[in-house]
C-alpha cells in the first residue's frame, strides 16, 4: 500500500484470508496515484472560467458565526474588502457555444474579476478598482449577473410565482438576492448525475411502430432562453407546489402585479454595511429555536404564466442569473479531488466526513467501517429529536455489505472462534467490536450499544494493559478494525446444519420472437464458455457451485445432463397451473463432470427451436419451477432468466395489458408502478424462504410489465437488465457483458441483515432489493457486491455528545462455496446540541441518494405531484433552518447555502426531473418501472452519476496522459460546434459530435471523412490505429469499467433527431417534460425559503 501511509500501529495480520484472491475489483476515480490502478476520474486540468476559488482555510468561517480561527478576510463592509453580495463578472451568453470566457484579463486564481452594471451611477457593492480584489473564502455569495438573451424561443415551462409590482420591485429584489455559501466541513460529492436514462432502445432506425426515443422535434430546447416575463420566482410570493408544465393562460393576472416593461434591472440596491463579517454575537446563537412556521400552500393554478410568445417584443426580459455564478458540482468535485485526493482517509476519528464519492482515495481501517461499506447523510447528529425534527435532515446510511474493494486495500480478515461461535452481548446480541469496553481486568466487558455487563469466555479472556486495552487488541481484527467476517456456527444455520454449495440454473425463452431474434442462439454460445467463470471461493480448484438448465414458452422443458449420458435428455412439464420437477438426479450438475453433455445440449437447443411458432409465454411457473429444483437440492441459489414477452398464456401469474399513458398526472397514477396481482408477492416470499434470488433478463419489443415482472426479482435481491428492442448486431455486446458480469460477481446466498444502534436510536425504515418479514430482519435471498440497503434512523432517546452514537451492521451468509458467514461493519458518529455542528458534516450525496430512493417508494402510494411537492418543501426546511439558525443575519434577499450542501438544490432539480417522477412524452411505463427498482438498490457513487451525468470534452483529452480531460457542466450552451463529447450516467454512454468538427478528427475516431457519414448505429467505437482514437477507447473502457452495468453506446450528431435524447441528460437546463433549470429552480427555492422564514 502505498500513498504515504503510516505503518499500521501494531503487528499485521498476515495476508489476507485466502478465500478473496481472483475477484477482479474496480478503480476508484481520481488522479492515479503511485501504486493505485486507473482512476475513476481524471486529473483536474486548470480550474474553469469564472471558477478560481482559493482552499478554504483551516478552522471556522465568519459567516457561521463561531470564533473566527485567524479567518483571512473579514467581510465587513468598508473599501479594502468584498461586500456580501458581491458576485463577480456579468456576461452575456456565448454566441459560439463555447464556454464563456472570464471577464476582463484573467486573473490570479484565488481573485475574481467583476465589471460594473451598465448603468453609469450604481454599482453592485463598491467601486472598481485597478486592483484585483481578494475573493472572500468562505461565505461566496453570488449575485445574479444580467447578459441579454435571443428572444426567438418558445418558453415550455411554467414560471414560479407572479410577477412583481414593478421595474423596480425587480430591480431592489434581485440586488437583494445573493446565493453565499457559508463554508463547513466537506463539500459534497457531485457530479455524475443523471436525468432519466432513456430505454436502452434504439439502437439504429426505428423499428415499424416504433417512436423515435426523445422529446418530439418540433420544440426546441434551447438552453439559452430565458426565464419568461420576469425571473421566475425573485420575489417573494407564495410557494409554488410542483413543478409542472404551463398552466392554462385563462387565470386572470393578480391585482397589484402588472407585467414588466422592460428587462433591465437599472439601479441596484448597495450592499448591506454591517452584515457580513465575524458576527460571534448572533443572538440565540445554538440553541434550538421553535420550529419554523408551517409552509403556505398555494395552488400552482392560480399563479398566471405568460408564455414568452405571447408577450409583445418590448415585454421580454433581457437579463438573467450568470449560471457561473451559482455553485458549480464541477467546481466542489474538483475542489474536493484536489483537497483529499492525495492523502488516505483512516478511519480511526468518531464522526469523520469521508471525501466525496467522486474523489480516488486509499482507506485505511482504524477501527470505523469504510465509507465504501457505510455512507451517512450526517457525520454528526442531533442529540434530540426535536433538533432533528426542527432541522429536517433526514439520518440515513447507506450499506453496501459485500462492496467490492480496490486491490491496494485489504479484505476483512476472517475470523474462526471455534464451535463457541463469536463473542456477542447478552442482551442485545450484538457481536465484539472495538468500541466494546474491558472491565474487571478483562473478565467482562460493558457492551457499547446497550451498556449490559456480560462475562468474557475463558477461551477468549485476555489481560488488559495500564490505559484498559487488551493486550491483544492488535492480534484480533474484532477489536481494532471497523469490517470484519466471522466463521458462523451450526446454530447460525438453517435447521440447525451446515448449508450445500448454492446451484445457478438458467431458464430460456425460447419462444418466436426469442428465436427469431438470434437471443437464443447467442445465449447458448455464451455459456459454454462463461461456465468456466463462476464464483469460486480463494483458491479453489474449481467453483462448487452446480448448474442446470431449462428451456420454456408456453410449456417448461428440463433437461437431463447428468455425466454418465451420451446424451442430453428432455423432459417436458406441460401442466403449468401445478409445477413440479420432472427429474432429481442428472438436472442439478458439476460443470466439469458434465462438460460434454452440457456442450451437446447447448449446441441443440437453438436447433430444436429453430422453426417454432409457438409466440405466448408463461413466466411465474418458470420460477416456480426453480424454487422447486432448489427445495429439491436442498440448496439456495440463483435463477438466470431470459424473457421476451407479456406473459398471457393460461398459468398461473398470467398478466394483461394494462399500460395506459392516460394516467399520468392523475390520481391513478401510481397504479402503473404497482404489481397487477399479489401473486408475485407471494412468490417472492417463497423464493426468499428457501434462498432462491432471480436475475431477470428483458428483452420487450412492447409493453412487458416491469412493475409486475420485477416484484421477485426486487424482493429475493436479484437485478433487472433490460433490452428494449433488441437487435443482434447493436445490442449484444452490451448484453453478454452484462451476463458475463453477473454469472461472476460476488454474491452471498440466503442473507439476513440486521443493523444494532446504541441506545437513543433505531433503525426505522428500510430502502433496497429486500424482503422483510419483521421490524428488524433484511431478508434477501441473494445479495451482491453492487447491492446497498438504505437505512433510516430515529430518535427514541437523547443522545450524549460525549458518547457521540454507534451503527453496526450484520449481514448472515452463505459464501459461493457453501460456507456460512457473519460480515460485521461498525461505524461511530459524533452527536451534536448545536444545529451548526449538524450541517457542518452533511453529505449531500448521501442525502440525495436517500432522497431519491424516498420520493421512487412514494410513487407507489401517492400521486407523483404530491411526491414532488413534499421534496421541495422538506429542502426548503432543511435550507431555511440553516439560514435562521446558523448563517449571519444579512438581508432577506440573500439566499444563504451551507458549504456542505451548496448543490443541494441542483442535485434535487435532477431528481425532480428524473423519468420517473417527471416523464417526458417518449418515456414508456416500463421505463419508469425499471428505473424506479433501479435507483433503490443504487449505491451514492451510481446515484451520483446517474443523477448528475458526467460531460468530458474529448477533443481537449490529452493523448500522452492516463488522465480525464476536466469535465464541464451539463448545460447546452458549454458545448462547442467544433468539439465532441462524451456524456455518461452509468446506464448510457453519449458521444456528441458537432457540426463543425474537423475533418481530420472525424477521420481519425470513426473512420469516415466527412460529418454526414458518421453512422448512429454504431454501438461501440472502431479500432482505428491513431493516437486520438485509442485515447478515446480507453477513457470509455475505463468508464465502461467503473460501473456495475455495460453502458450503452450512443453516438449524437448536432442537429439530430437523436440529440433531443442527448439534451434530456443535460440537467441544468430546462426539460421539455417541464423541468426547470437550474437557474429557476434556484430562484424558486429561494423563494419557498423566504416564505418559510417569514
Amino acid at each position: 500500500m502505498s500513498v504515504n501511509q503510516q505503518a499500521h500501529t501494531g503487528p499485521p495480520y498476515g495476508q489476507p484470508q485466502p478465500g478473496y484472491q481472483g475477484y477482479q475489483q474496480p478503480a476508484y476515480g481520481g488522479p492515479s496515484l503511485p501504486g493505485v490502478p486507473q482512476s475513476q476520474y481524471g486529473a483536474y486540468n486548470g480550474p474553469m472560467p469564472g471558477y478560481q476559488q482559493p482552499v478554504p482555510p483551516q478552522g471556522y468561517f465568519p459567516s457561521l458565526g463561531f470564533p473566527s480561527k485567524g479567518s483571512p478576510v473579514s467581510l465587513n463592509s468598508d473599501t479594502s474588502s468584498l461586500a456580501p453580495n458581491f458576485i463577480g463578472s456579468l456576461r452575456a451568453p456565448p454566441t459560439s457555444g463555447a464556454p464563456p470566457p472570464a471577464s476582463g484579463a484573467s486573473h490570479p486564481s484565488g481573485h475574481l474579476a467583476y465589471s460594473q452594471f451598465e448603468h453609469g451611477d450604481v454599482q453592485n457593492g463598491i467601486p472598481a478598482s485597478a486592483a484585483p480584489m481578494q475573493r472572500p473564502p468562505a461565505s461566496q455569495p453570488f449575485l445574479p449577473g444580467s447578459a441579454p438573451t435571443p428572444v426567438s424561443q418558445i418558453s415550455t415551462f411554467q414560471q414560479y410565482g407572479p410577477p412583481p409590482a414593478s421595474v423596480q420591485q425587480l430591480r431592489n429584489h434581485m440586488a437583494g438576492m445573493t446565493i453565499g455559501s457559508t463554508a463547513a466541513s466537506a463539500p459534497p460529492p457531485a457530479g455524475l448525475g443523471y436525468a432519466a436514462p432513456r430505454p436502452p432502445a434504439m439502437p439504429g432506425p426505428p423499428l415499424p411502430g416504433q417512436t423515435v426515443a426523445g422529446p418530439p422535434s418540433s420544440q426546441p430546447n434551447h438552453v439559452s432562453s430565458p426565464p419568461p416575463s420576469t425571473m421566475a420566482g425573485l420575489h417573494p410570493g407564495p410557494p409554488m407546489s410542483g413543478l409542472h408544465g404551463p398552466p392554462p393562460p385563462t387565470h386572470p393576472p393578480q391585482p397589484g402585479y402588472p407585467m414588466q416593461q422592460n428587462g433591465s434591472f437599472g439601479q441596484m440596491r448597495g450592499p448591506q454595511p454591517n452584515y457580513g463579517g465575524a458576527y460571534p454575537g448572533a443572538p440565540n446563537y445554538g440553541s434550538p429555536p421553535g420550529p419554523p412556521p408551517p409552509p403556505k400552500r398555494l395552488d400552482p393554478d392560480s399563479i398566471p404564466s405568460p408564455q414568452l410568445n405571447e408577450l409583445p417584443p418590448q415585454q421580454k426580459p433581457r437579463h438573467r442569473i450568470d449560471p457561473d455564478a451559482i455553485p458549480s458540482p464541477i467546481q466542489v468535485i474538483e475542489d474536493d479531488r484536489n483537497n483529499r485526493g492525495s492523502e488516505p482517509f483512516v478511519t480511526g476519528v468518531r464522526g469523520q466526513v469521508p471525501p466525496l464519492v467522486t474523489t480516488n482515495f486509499l482507506v485505511k481501517d482504524q477501527g470505523n467501517a469504510s465509507p465504501r461499506y457505510i455512507r451517512c447523510t450526517s457525520y454528526n447528529i442531533p442529540c434530540t429529536s426535536d433538533m432533528a425534527k426542527q432541522s429536517q435532515v433526514p439520518l440515513a446510511a447507506v450499506i453496501k455489505p459485500l462492496a467490492t474493494l480496490p486491490p491496494e486495500e485489504t479484505l476483512p480478515y476472517l475470523v474462526d472462534h471455534g464451535e463457541s461461535g463469536p463473542v456477542r452481548c447478552n442482551r442485545c446480541k450484538a457481536y465484539m467490536c472495538p468500541f466494546m469496553q474491558f472491565i474487571e481486568g478483562g473478565r467482562r466487558f460493558q457492551c457499547c450499544f446497550c451498556s449490559c455487563v456480560t462475562e468474557v469466555p475463558p477461551h477468549y479472556f485476555q489481560h488488559l494493559d495500564h490505559t484498559g486495552k487488551r493486550v491483544d487488541f492488535y492480534d484480533r481484527p474484532e477489536l481494532s478494525l471497523g469490517s470484519y467476517e466471522f466463521l458462523a456456527t451450526v446454530d447460525y444455520c438453517k435447521n440447525n446444519k451446515f448449508p450445500s454449495p448454492p446451484a445457478f440454473i438458467f431458464m430460456i425463452d425460447v419462444s418466436y420472437n426469442a428465436v427469431k431474434s438470434g437471443l437464443v442462439r447467442l445465449i447458448c454460445e455464451e455459456l459454454k464458455s462463461l461456465l468456466d467463470y463462476l464464483p469460486r471461493e480463494g483458491n479453489m480448484e474449481e467453483s462448487a457451485i452446480r448448474v442446470g438448465f431449462v428451456t420454456y414458452n408456453k410449456v417448461l422443458h428440463f433437461y437431463n445432463v447428468k455425466s454418465s449420458l451420451a446424451q442430453p435428455q428432455m423432459m417436458v412439464v406441460s401442466d403449468v397451473a401445478d409445477m413440479f420437477v420432472p427429474l432429481l438426479d442428472g438436472f442439478l450438475v458439476n460443470v466439469n463432470e458434465s462438460r460434454t453433455v452440457i456442450a451437446s445440449l447447448l449446441d441443440q437447443i437453438p436447433e430444436m427451436f429453430a422453426d417454432t411458432r409457438e409466440t405466448e409465454t408463461v413466466f411465474a411457473p418458470v420460477i416456480q419451477a426453480g424454487l422447486e429444483a432448489l427445495k429439491a437440492a436442498e440448496c439456495a441459489g440463483k435463477l438466470f432468466i431470459f424473457h421476451t414477452s407479456l406473459p398471457i398464456a393460461e398459468a398461473p401469474g398470467k398478466l394483461k395489458n394494462r399500460d395506459d399513458r392516460k394516467l399520468i398526472n392523475t390520481d391513478k397514477e401510481k397504479t402503473l408502478f404497482q404489481p397487477q396481482t399479489s401473486f408475485y408477492n407471494n412468490l417472492a416470499k417463497d423464493c426468499v424462504a428457501q434462498g432462491c434470488c432471480v436475475d431477470l433478463f428483458l428483452f420487450p419489443n412492447q409493453y412487458l410489465d416491469v412493475a409486475t415482472l420485477g416484484v421477485v426479482p426486487y424482493q429475493t435481491g436479484g437485478s433487472i437488465y433490460k433490452y428494449a428492442y433488441f437487435q443482434l448486431e447493436t445490442d449484444q455486446y452490451r448484453f453478454l457483458n452484462d451476463l458475463r458480469r453477473d454469472v461472476q460477481k460476488e454474491v452471498g446466498f440466503d442473507a439476513v441483515m440486521r443493523v444494532r444502534t446504541s441506545t437513543g436510536i433505531r433503525a426505522t425504515d428500510f430502502f433496497g432489493a429486500f424482503y422483510m418479514s419483521n421490524t428488524t430482519d433484511v431478508e434477501m435471498a441473494g445479495l451482491d457486491c453492487d447491492k446497498t440497503i438504505t437505512v433510516e434512523f430515529k430518535h427514541d432517546d437523547k443522545l450524549s455528545e460525549d458518547s457521540g452514537a454507534l451503527l453496526q451492521c450484520a449481514l448472515l451468509y452463505t459464501s459461493c462455496a457453501g460456507q456460512r458467514r457473519l460480515r460485521i461493519h461498525n461505524l461511530s458518529l459524533n452527536c451534536c446540541t448545536q444545529l451548526a455542528d449538524l450541517y457542518r458534516n452533511c453529505e449531500t450525496d448521501t442525502l440525495i441518494n436517500y432522497l431519491a430512493k424516498y420520493a421512487y417508494r412514494g410513487v407507489l402510494s401517492s400521486p407523483v405531484k404530491t411526491v414532488r411537492d413534499s421534496l421541495i418543501n422538506q429542502c426548503a426546511q432543511i435550507l431555511a433552518c440553516y439560514r435562521k439558525n446558523c448563517a449571519s443575519p444579512s438581508s432577506a434577499g440573500q439566499l444563504i447555502l451551507p458549504e456542505c450542501m451548496k448543490l443541494l438544490p441542483v442535485y434535487l432539480n435532477c431528481v425532480l426531473k428524473s423519468d420517473v417522477l417527471q416523464p417526458g412524452p417518449e418515456v414508456t411505463t416500463d421505463d419508469r418501472a425499471y428505473i424506479r427498482q433501479l435507483v433503490t438498490s443504487m449505491d451514492v457513487a451510481e446515484t451520483n452519476v446517474f443523477f448528475y451525468p458526467r460531460l468530458l470534452p474529448l477533443t481537449k483529452a490529452d493523448v500522452d496522459s492516463d488522465s480525464l480531460p476536466a469535465a464541464i457542466r451539463n448545460s447546452e450552451e458549454r458545448l462547442s460546434k467544433g468539439d465532441i463529447y462524451l456524456l455518461e450516467n452509468g446506464l448510457n454512454v453519449f458521444v456528441w459530435v458537432g457540426v463543425s468538427v474537423q475533418q481530420s478528427l472525424i477521420q481519425n475516431l470513426f473512420g469516415v471523412s466527412s460529418f454526414s457519414q458518421i453512422s448512429n448505429a454504431l454501438s461501440t467505437l472502431p479500432v482505428l490505429e491513431n493516437p486520438f482514437s485509442k485515447k478515446v477507447r480507453s477513457i470509455v473502457d475505463m468508464l465502461q469499467g467503473q460501473r456495475s452495468r455495460y453502458m450503452k453506446l450512443i453516438i449524437v450528431k448536432q442537429e439530430d433527431k437523436l440529440e433531443m435524447l442527448f439534451k434530456h441528460f443535460l440537467v441544468e437546463d430546462k426539460s421539455l417534460s417541464g423541468g426547470a433549470s437550474y437557474v429557476d429552480f434556484l430562484c424558486h427555492m429561494h423563494k419557498e425559503i423566504r416564505q418559510l422564514l417569514s
